[in-house]
């Protein structure tokens, strides 16, 4: 029995022997730090697996297997497996553990392939976030472009301004482009006459009155517009008509080339 239990003594010993050789080796060749003992407690645990031939657990693997492995062991070399042995296991189990979980995660810190964020990467590739299209120098940010949509509605716009040199651009249901209407084509005698453009009928209609809004900063209908220049809407030209200035201002705005006559000024000079 004393012969059995020296064997097994002289066998912990030389095992332990085999382990700190190890231990030194790996501490000498590799880097110092958690990597070491990571490395150390896989093979300290590969090592007892061995010498045990699969015992015990039998399927446990990692820190919790390990652990187990080394509680089983006379590790202060007493001779006997006590309580004392099961403390210092535990505790050189921890400190493995949490040797191998620090390397884990200098590992994962240090990765290289670890991606920057789109927000980090600003004005690199595609996924950049923030990026725009260079000014040129000596300007500030770039404009739109104009989209095909935009030079049509232009180019349609330019050529009704040469249909007449005073244009009505009206609604055919608005009360006020039907007042204007009955002033200038009515009332008064223009010529060449007005061309009335009913953009509520137009195909281009809201992106023709949104142009205007932009060249004349008058965004409502009706919009009259001589040579290009509005001289107002609905209640402009009622005002104009009751002042009656409104012959002059289209007359001095036609560059002489508008004639303006009231159509019932006989009838009106007949009455009086």
């Amino acid at each position: 029995m004393r012969s059995q239990r020296r064997f097994r003594v002289i066998t912990y010993l030389v095992l332990s022997a085999i382990v700190m050789l190890i231990f030194l080796h790996n501490r000498q060749s590799s880097e110092p730090g958690s990597r070491s003992l990571h490395d150390f407690y896989s093979k300290t645990v590969n090592a007892m697996d061995k010498h045990h031939g699969g015992s015990g657990d039998g399927g446990g693997t990692g820190s919790s297997a390990g652990q187990k492995v080394i509680a089983d062991h006379d590790v202060n070399g007493d001779g006997i497996v006590d309580e004392e042995d099961r403390i210092q296991a535990k505790q050189m189990a921890d400190r493995l553990r949490k040797a191998e979980q620090e390397a884990k995660e200098n590992a994962k810190a240090k990765g290289p392939n670890k991606p920057e964020s789109p927000a980090q990467v600003v004005g690199v590739g595609s996924s950049a976030s923030g990026q725009e299209k260079p000014a040129p120098e000596g300007k500030g940010k770039t404009q739109p472009e104009e989209s095909e949509e935009d030079h049509e509605v232009e180019g349609v716009l330019n050529t009704i301004l040469k249909q007449s040199p005073l244009i009505i651009f009206s609604k055919s249901y608005c009360p006020y482009s039907k007042m204007a209407k009955g002033v200038l084509l009515d009332k008064y005698i223009i010529e060449p006459t007005p061309f009335v453009v009913e953009l509520d009928q137009h195909p281009l209609g809201a992106k023709i009155q949104a142009k205007l809004g932009e060249m004349t900063g008058r965004r409502t209908v009706p919009n009259i517009m001589i040579y290009g220049q509005s001289i107002g809407g609905g209640d402009d030209i009622s005002e104009m008509d009751r002042e009656r200035t409104l012959a002059d201002k289209i007359a001095s705005l036609g560059q002489s080339k508008i004639n303006v006559s009231l159509r019932f000024v006989q009838s009106a000079q007949k009455a009086t």
